[in-house]
């Protein structure tokens, strides 16, 4: 093999690997060398790698040349695949340390020689964007099998240590445990639980790396939904939504008539890229086709103009995300994909703008009223969140703040020749950018709508389930009738991909010097971020970035805690579990000899589970509500 000029080591170049082979990897090093593991894995940062014939090889010292040959499908899924030169090979402080400096495989993409034939996908972006929530629907269902509770279980445990130790403490031991018991859960099936072990995985590397974009919020609630699964199963809890879905079953669905609504371009946290674009069947069903492949920035920006196989038809995702298709021997997935056999013929059908048939019915509700009923069809006590489905309506521009496009909501189309007048005592909408990576357009796209204070703009996109009166736009077109709106070109069909379109000052109206957004830019008010819930966001934040230790010093220097304030602003359930928290992050028993004994993790994380819980139960109420209260200014 030859091997090529080397350079720093870029986990972005190293092949992804099957969690059960890492895992087996940290199970099989000597247990005096744990504590060196962290270590090894941060000096990776600065070591040569360099590409070799079918793999990559990494430099750990003068006789130590890890070499890494991925399979065909791109991963590393065999411990045979990974390879030390060093003595102590394979049970070597180098192997085990670059294989958990590579990123973590989605084992349903990458299936292994000891996976299971059920396929399970990571739920990511590609997933929302495609309006996948890999959950069943709840209902009734037969209780988990003994070996299911035991995976459970496990998971809760090492869900449980993680949260207890905090990010600092969490490092390579710890996400082994996590790997190790997500690959019980995978042969358990219990997809949901698996998923929610990695993703846990990923953000604990996220954060500990300190990676740009990634939210410590977001590693709360993917933590708080592994341990919500994990705990409900392993009591054995019969909702089959908590198993979730194994591998999405493709039914046929006859002669479909879809009209292309918007491309979204789809860069994942898993390593996967690409195009979706959304689709609206003439029976008002959102549907979705996709090219969603190994890949990163690059493969989303150039699938803009993507052509992907549909059966026997080769479909341009840029014309059909402005057309449509008659498709015969139609296969459709239960969340809305469209599938691509043999047996698919389709022919296609002329564009049509958003404002006829049924394109025209995403904008003929009050957005309050869509937005209510979204919120409405989850769990408040499920980690899951809404906003998949995509909605629309048309707005005026006000403003903005920071990356935010403030708006206000222009009531449904009555008379198309009519300059419509925003809803009295509207919210204040915010759009933010779907994805803000420099590849897409985006962010550059927001600003310039953002600079014609009084445009009118029709948008379609999706709620953000987690910040008040906010959507996500995918894309934009003109108002119908409106005067200050876009000017699109023809070849566009009256509408911009926010994500591939770029906006000129040329599809913009001309300046309007008499509208001003005058005092409505001062409010900027944000019903969950404003609320004293804060102070129990803060908490569980706090546990997760510094560990019990942290929440118990936190709650020692703040006197009488968040409870006080919450308890007087009427949140008095927040104030309880808040409380509950802090004591039992301080809990240490004694033996029998009246030393002092290591805390319960399992006490703890049920007292965080449940404020955590609670928290997102009552956001969520704060964010409906947030769509109906009147903006002020």
């Amino acid at each position: 093999m030859t091997q090529r000029t080397a350079t720093a080591v870029d986990t972005d170049r190293l092949p992804a690997v099957l969690p059960a082979v890492a895992a087996a990897a940290v199970a099989a090093l000597p247990s005096r060398l744990h504590k060196r593991l962290d270590a090894a894995v941060e000096r990776l940062a600065g070591v040569p790698v360099g590409p070799l014939d079918g793999g990559v090889s990494v430099e750990c010292g003068p006789e130590a040349l890890v070499t890494l040959t991925p399979g065909p499908a791109g991963a590393v899924t065999d411990p045979d695949q990974a390879r030390c030169s060093c003595l102590l090979a394979p049970r070597c402080l180098h192997r085990t340390a670059v294989l958990l400096a590579c990123p973590v495989a989605d084992p349903g993409s990458h299936p292994g020689p000891a996976a299971t034939a059920a396929a399970s996908p990571t739920p990511d972006r590609a997933d929302a964007a495609s309006g996948r929530t890999g959950r069943a629907r709840k209902s009734a269902g037969a209780a988990p099998t003994k070996a299911q509770r035991a995976a459970a279980d496990a998971l809760w445990r090492a869900g449980a240590a993680v949260l207890s130790a905090g990010v600092p403490a969490a490092g390579a031991v710890p996400q082994a445990e996590l790997l190790r018991a997500a690959h019980g859960a995978r042969l358990a099936g219990l997809p949901r639980a698996e998923s929610a072990a990695l993703r846990t995985v990923r953000g604990l590397r996220a954060q500990r790396g300190r990676q740009n974009g990634h939210r410590l919020a977001e590693l709360v609630e993917v933590l708080h939904d592994l341990l919500y699964v994990a705990g409900r199963l392993a009591a054995g809890d019969p909702d089959p939504a908590l198993v979730g879905v194994l591998r999405r079953a493709y039914q046929p669905d006859g002669t479909l008539e879809v009209h292309g609504v918007c491309r979204e371009p789809v860069i994942s946290a898993t390593g996967y890229a690409g195009v979706v674009t959304h689709l609206l069947a003439a029976d008002g069903r959102q549907l979705s086709f996709g090219d969603v492949k190994p890949g990163g920035p690059d493969r989303a920006r150039d699938c803009a103009r993507a052509v992907t196989e549909m059966g026997a038809v080769s479909v341009n995702h840029a014309v059909l995300s402005r057309g449509g298709l008659r498709i015969t021997g139609t296969t459709v997935s239960p969340d809305g994909r469209l599938g691509a056999g043999k047996g698919v013929r389709a022919t296609p059908l002329a564009g049509t703008d958003w404002a006829t048939g049924a394109l025209a019915e995403l904008f003929a509700r009050p957005l309050a009223e869509v937005v209510t009923a979204q919120l409405a069809t989850e769990d408040p006590e499920d980690p899951g969140r809404a906003g998949t489905a995509l909605v629309g309506g048309d707005l005026v521009v006000v403003g903005a703040v920071g990356d935010q496009v403030l708006a206000r909501e222009l009531p449904p189309a009555t008379d198309a020749a009519a300059d419509r007048a925003p809803v009295p005592d509207g919210p204040l909408i915010r759009l933010v950018p779907v994805d803000a990576h420099p590849a897409l357009a985006h962010v550059a796209n927001l600003r310039r709508l953002a600079s014609r204070p009084g445009l009118r703009v029709r948008v379609v996109g999706r709620l953000d389930p987690d910040r008040a009166s906010t959507l996500r736009p995918l894309a934009v077109g003109p108002v119908p009738g409106a005067a200050a709106t876009l000017r699109l070109p023809p070849e566009w069909h009256g509408r911009a991909d926010l994500g591939y379109d770029e906006i000129q000052g040329g599809h913009l109206p001309p300046r309007d010097p008499a509208a001003t957004t005058g005092p409505v830019l001062a409010v900027g008010a944000d019903a969950v971020a404003e609320s004293p819930l804060w102070r129990v966001r803060r908490l569980v934040e706090l546990a997760v970035a510094g560990g019990r230790r942290a929440v118990a010093e936190a709650a020692r220097g703040d006197g009488a805690g968040p409870a006080g304030p919450l308890r007087r602003a009427g949140f008095t359930t927040a104030a309880a579990l808040a409380a509950a928290l802090a004591d039992e992050s301080d809990r240490r028993g004694r033996d029998a000899f009246g030393r002092l004994t290591e805390p319960d993790p399992d006490r703890y994380a049920w007292a965080w589970l449940a404020a955590t819980v609670h928290l997102a139960a009552a956001e969520r109420e704060l964010i409906r509500s947030s769509w109906t209260a009147p903006a002020v200014g």
